[in-house]
């Protein structure tokens, strides 16, 4: 059996990477969302095991140390990560899984599985990133001005992603996603020879 395919896709907040996770989740098939662990409190809406798996500060820590985590991070005081198996196990059944990470969690997905893709979302433009930040309502302009300058910092990194995809059309930049996803899978890779002998024996 084929071996699924790890994406990760990260970008600017802002820059619609959870829309385009959503729509291809939703559309490809045999496409998994890696849910994520975190130590911090749930918000309104959100279920474990369908947003994030809530656990403690000791459970997470107790994880790293199984060396139970793809990528993980501490941010503002909270532990995130990707756990491992689940991931593996999905891969290992043929099925591509999606990550939705920053890009700090990319840059130790490239050293923990170097198979994974990376693909970096970017906004057309930054003054449309800011008229989609203030959009939200939720952010004041000292916050607004803060994660512009974030955004520019993480754009630093695209030379380190396997793809980059501007979303100034979400129907385009998820029709765009997928061509990449299919793409991936015509790659000839090591096993390529086991196939070729596969072929020789049929004759």
């Amino acid at each position: 059996m084929e071996k699924g395919r790890l994406l990760v896709v990260s970008g600017p907040s802002g820059a619609g990477k959870g829309s385009i996770t959503k729509r291809i989740v939703a559309e490809v098939p045999d496409l998994v969302f890696s849910v994520s662990m975190t130590t911090r409190a749930p918000r309104p809406g959100e279920i474990h095991g369908k947003n994030y798996y809530f656990v403690t500060h000791q459970q997470f820590e107790e994880t790293i140390a199984k060396g139970g985590f793809l990528e993980y991070a501490k941010v503002y005081g909270e532990y995130y990560g990707t756990p491992k198996e689940k991931v593996m196990e999905t891969l290992r059944e043929g099925k591509d899984v999606v990550l939705e990470i920053d890009i700090q969690g990319a840059m130790n997905i490239r050293k923990s599985y170097p198979k994974g893709i990376l693909i970096f979302i970017l906004p057309p433009s930054m003054g449309e990133l800011r008229k989609r930040i203030t959009g939200r309502g939720s952010e004041s302009e000292g916050d607004i001005e803060l994660r512009l300058g974030e955004a520019l910092k993480e754009i630093a990194y695209i030379d380190k992603y396997d793809y980059c995809v501007v979303n100034g059309d979400l129907d385009e930049a998820v029709n765009r996603v997928k061509a990449i996803i299919v793409a991936e899978h015509s790659r000839v890779e090591e096993d390529i020879y086991e196939l070729i002998e596969e072929y020789k024996e049929e004759e």
